[in-house]
Order: C-alpha cells, then structure tokens, then sequence
C-alpha cells in the first residue's frame, strides 16, 4: 500500500471517528427531551434486551459450562478443583460476560437497530419527519440509543447469572465439586472492584454498540444495498471495537 493511501486511510478514519463523535453530542442533547415520552424508550429496551433473552440466556449458560469444564480440568492438575467457583465468577464478571454480550447485542440488536433506521431513511421517513418539523433525532435515533444503553448491562448481568448456573451444573452435578465450596469461595474471592469492572465494561461496550447502530442506520445510504452496507458496518466495527475497549479498559483496571 502506498504512502498516498495509508494517508487517505488515516484521514478516512478520523473522520468517522469525528463524524460519530458529533452525533454522540446531537444525540446526548436530545435524550433529556427523549424522556417526555418514555414509551418510546420502555419499547426500545424490550425490542434491544428483551428479544435478546433467548440468544443471550443460552449462550451464557453454554459458555458457563464449557468454563466449568475447562476450569475444572485445569485446576484438578493443582488439586484445586474447590476454586472452581471463584475462577468461574471472576472470568465471567469481568471479562466473557460484557464482551460476548456485547458481541451477541451487536449481531442481534445492533442490526435489527441499523437495518430498522435505514429502512426509515431509504423509504423517505427521516425526510417526512424533518418536513413536518419533528425532530428525527429526538423520535427515532435517542429513544433506540437509550434503550440499547440500558438493555446491554441488564443482558450481560443476566449471562452472568446463567453462565455461574451453568458453571455450578458442571462443576457440582457433574464433576463433583463440593457445592458448599463452590459457592463460599466464589463469595469471598469477588471484590466490589471485579464487579465494578464488568458494569463499567457492560455500560460502556452499550455505549459504543447502540451508537455505532444508530449512527450507521441514520447516515445509511437510502437503498437496499447501502442498507446491507450499514449492517455489516455495524457488526464489523461493534466488534472490533468491543474487543479494543476491553484492552484498554483492562489495562486501566489493572493499572488502579
């Protein structure tokens, strides 16, 4: 690649970080006013959180059990097989819980967001409304922005709760693990900080997820190609985006 388009890359790419930076601010501003109709907003966190219950409650309980497993295996070769509670607590509050959440909301609630307001856009709806003199922002794009941002820490603490059950089937019922154990160090490892991390992960992957929905499905191109264009913008940089946030927001727990 030559120097002209490494250039044209890097400029390419601050200006969409700029471009979704405004519209964060355009949407913040009109979250207050979003509040008049909150309806808008309950729908929003039952079409982001509650449709997502299925996909969400069984990917928990499957990874919670594959971490028991897996965890059991390795701790059994220490003699530690007791810790397995405590090792199954501590990976998924702070660590599978909000990213594969945030995975799962972006494949699932991201698209349907970004292809629902592209839709919107490609049939003239977002136009009808600013000729009508209603503001799309505050009636379509801040309610599913809000929804999406307390759907994502409720889903993730739901995987949690059903990745520690799955976790417990494993370990206890058929591994062996003393149930008693399991549970009483799980209790006395967790700190208030790993479950401070993974809310503070859980919020801000929300963040990142619904606005990355949001933002593409209101700027979408108004056809049907450039409706399935914004969707796979969404999941690709929902996604790579989970995982540098997660890097980063790590390395800052860590550093504290």
């Amino acid at each position: 690649m030559s120097k002209g388009n490494h250039r044209g890359f890097l400029l390419e790419g601050v200006r969409k970080f700029g471009a979704a930076a405004i519209f964060l601010v355009q949407i913040l501003g009109q979250c207050v006013p979003a509040f008049a109709r909150p309806r808008l907003i309950a729908y929003q966190v039952y079409n982001t959180g509650a449709r997502s219950l299925i996909i969400i409650m069984l990917a928990g309980l499957f990874v919670g059990m594959v971490l028991g497993l897996q965890g059991f295996t390795l701790l059994q070769r220490f003699g530690s097989e007791d810790a397995l509670g405590s090792a199954a607590a501590i990976g998924l509050l702070k660590e599978l819980g909000p990213v594969i959440t945030a995975l799962l909301f972006a494949g699932r609630a991201g698209t349907a967001l970004t292809s629902e307001i592209g839709l919107m856009r490609a049939t003239d709806q977002l136009v009808a409304m600013e000729i009508m003199a209603v503001d799309p922002l505050r009636y379509v794009a801040a309610p599913r922005f809000m929804g999406g941002l307390v759907a994502m820490p409720l889903l993730a603490a739901i995987f949690n709760i059903v990745g520690l059950y799955g976790a417990q089937l494993v370990g206890v019922d058929l591994m062996g693990v003393d149930k008693g154990s399991f549970w009483s160090q799980m209790q006395s490892s967790l700190a208030l900080r790993d479950v401070t991390e993974g809310i503070v992960k859980s919020v801000v992957f929300g963040v990142i997820c619904s606005l990355i929905a949001v933002h593409e499905g209101y700027h979408a191109e108004p056809t049907a190609a450039g409706v399935g264009l914004a969707t796979t913008r969404t999941v690709v940089a929902s996604s790579v985006l989970t995982l540098l946030l997660d890097l980063i927001l790590t390395a800052a727990f860590l550093n504290r």
